[in-house]
């Protein structure tokens, strides 16, 4: 066990961090994203930081067994993706013994089928482009019905990466926001193929300036994370080896980084990172 110092604990007394990701365990089986961003959200909890954890709500997770339950007063709302309204259900789950609890982002359209980002024959759903645009707004608009403002928001995995994006273009004029601070985790997790070839459409539709999303023009994994990278504050990186591509795009940006931290190892790592780096 890490010991840590009476001032970390102290300094992320205040502190709200948000987390953001497409997995969490328990509500789905471990992966490098799912236990890291598991033990982040621990971590600052254990440490008298306050947290919040997004999620989406897939068809897989089993809501009796997890005890989700709608939130009425965060329900209701829609919102507008690609020209289309979408209404948004919010669900919230506590995760035992840790005393955490975990918002669902839930759309029957978009997440009802049983299963995460591909079919039975390991093909990607045409719509994955519009449920990461849902995702992304929708947990803004949730924060933003809670009015929490977090100090730090940390976003893990591709479906949640349009999140960084989202905040700097799109939400620039949110004063909830206007002091938050994005870190990124890049993983090796990503997906094979394509997103489909009108993502940059429904995001232009959001009057976000092509000039932002070149890359998404071939809109495979390595793009979608150089376009969160360029819109975070900060880089963290979740696992041990990156696409040699996504290496070397980090070379290019000077923004506090944190190398690979296995996650027995990342307590006095990510809260130093926090606290001396990306809030300093």
């Amino acid at each position: 066990m890490h010991r840590f110092t009476h001032h970390q604990k102290l300094y992320m007394k205040d502190k709200r961090i948000l987390y953001v990701s497409s997995e969490v365990i328990p509500y789905l089986p471990e992966t490098e994203i799912s236990s890291m961003s598991f033990e982040a959200s621990r971590m600052v909890n254990s440490n008298k930081g306050q947290i919040r954890i997004f999620m989406p709500r897939y068809g897989i997770i089993n809501e009796r067994r997890h005890q989700l339950h709608e939130v009425i007063r965060l329900s209701g709302m829609n919102l507008v993706i690609n020209d289309m309204d979408v209404p948004l259900i919010i669900k919230v789950a506590s995760i035992p013994k840790e005393r955490m609890q975990v918002y669902f982002i839930d759309n029957e359209d978009y997440f009802k089928r049983k299963a995460t980002f591909e079919d039975e024959a390991g093909k990607l759903f045409d719509d994955n482009d519009e449920r990461a645009i849902f995702f992304a707004k929708g947990v803004v608009e949730t924060v933003k019905k809670l009015n929490w403002s977090p100090d730090i928001i940390h976003v893990h995995g591709w479906l949640a990466s349009f999140l960084p994006l989202y905040l700097k273009k799109y939400y620039d004029k949110e004063p909830l926001f206007e002091n938050s601070k994005i870190v990124t985790s890049i993983y090796n997790q990503g997906y094979n193929g394509k997103l489909s070839a009108k993502v940059t459409e429904k995001i232009m539709f959001d009057d976000i300036d092509e000039k932002h999303i070149e890359e998404l023009k071939e809109p495979n994994y390595i793009n979608l994370m150089k376009v969160a990278i360029k819109n975070s504050d900060a880089i963290i990186f979740g696992s041990e080896e990156l696409p040699e591509e996504l290496e070397e795009y980090l070379k290019g940006h000077d923004m506090p980084m944190l190398k690979y931290h296995k996650k027995e190892d990342i307590s006095p790592a990510y809260l130093d990172f926090y606290l001396s780096k990306v809030l300093s």
